[in-house]
């Protein structure tokens, strides 16, 4: 990690840049903001006091990095201002060098959770693509789900997650620590349960007990016996099968294409089923699939 000292007092700026150096960081020194106007850095550390220079055009080109302003008093000038353009923390003059490590890893640590919180969130609305729940009925809490497709359950607990503000625990029931999920609880998380037709009916009581008094969905492909609210879900994106419940060649294909013909490209899709495109259009013609523009 990289960090850009922009400080004109040469003596104070060594010091900091030595002590990082001693902590694996790379450092550079800049003396004005005109020269650091040009530099490449994962950290800023910008003193507000540099006479006669404005530290605001700084702050708006880099402000997707870690700034940090040093400051020797706080008004809105020194820290107000540069804060409302992008600086994300100041330090006071002069300072231990702990504290500053802590502000930068405090900063790395949450570019990383943005980070991936952005890919997740990207992710979460490609998969979503493919999910319609657009006549899914409303949900209450507790129910139990009764759907033909996980997938399509899951995509509207989220949904409604989002919309009342809860966080999500997903239990599954066959995964052997499924009673310690349950106790640890608050009013502001609801529980996605899957797995149900696992238990032995010894455990199927504790479950019960377990659930009392949660906000919970329970996912089901078939009916449960029980006296919470039943809802029922029926997904269009349910793949195929075959009376037996193992596909055949052609139910796999035709169910592959219909799923994920509007995911991929007819060449990328082409080749996860092991075949030209050619043949991929003769399989639409045999099937009566129409890939509609």
């Amino acid at each position: 990690m990289k960090v850009i000292i922009v400080e004109s007092e040469v003596y104070l700026a060594q010091s900091i840049a030595n002590k990082l150096v001693e902590h694996h960081f790379e450092t550079e020194i800049f003396r004005s903001v005109k020269e650091a106007m040009e530099s490449n850095g994962d950290v800023y550390l910008l003193s507000t006091g540099l006479q006669g220079q404005a530290i605001a055009p700084l702050i708006e080109k880099y402000k997707d990095k870690i700034i940090i302003l040093m400051v020797n008093y706080i008004n809105n000038d020194t820290v107000g201002e540069p804060m409302r353009l992008g600086a994300k923390d100041y330090i006071l003059k002069p300072f231990r060098i702990e504290e500053l490590f802590r502000k930068i890893e405090h900063y790395k640590e949450y570019q990383g959770l943005k980070r991936d919180n952005e890919f997740y969130n990207e992710y979460i609305a490609h998969i979503n693509k493919s999910i319609d729940i657009s006549d899914a009925p409303d949900i209450e809490l507790p129910s139990i789900l009764i759907a033909n497709n996980i997938l399509s359950a899951q995509r509207l607990i989220f949904e409604y997650a989002l919309r009342h503000r809860y966080s999500i625990v997903f239990v599954s029931l066959s995964e052997s620590d499924w009673k310690d999920k349950f106790l640890v609880c608050n009013n502001n998380q609801v529980y996605c349960i899957t797995g149900f037709k696992s238990l032995k009916k010894s455990e199927k009581d504790i479950f019960w007990n377990a659930i009392e008094g949660l906000k919970f969905i329970l996912i089901s492909e078939t009916e449960i016996e029980s006296s919470y609210n039943t809802i029922l879900l029926s997904s269009k994106n349910q793949p195929f099968k075959s009376h037996s419940g193992i596909m055949t060649v052609d139910e796999y294909v035709k169910s592959t294409i219909e799923q994920y013909q509007f995911q991929y490209p007819d060449t990328e899709l082409s080749k996860i089923l092991g075949m030209s495109r050619k043949s991929l259009w003769e399989k639409r013609k045999k099937y009566d699939i129409t890939k509609k523009k």
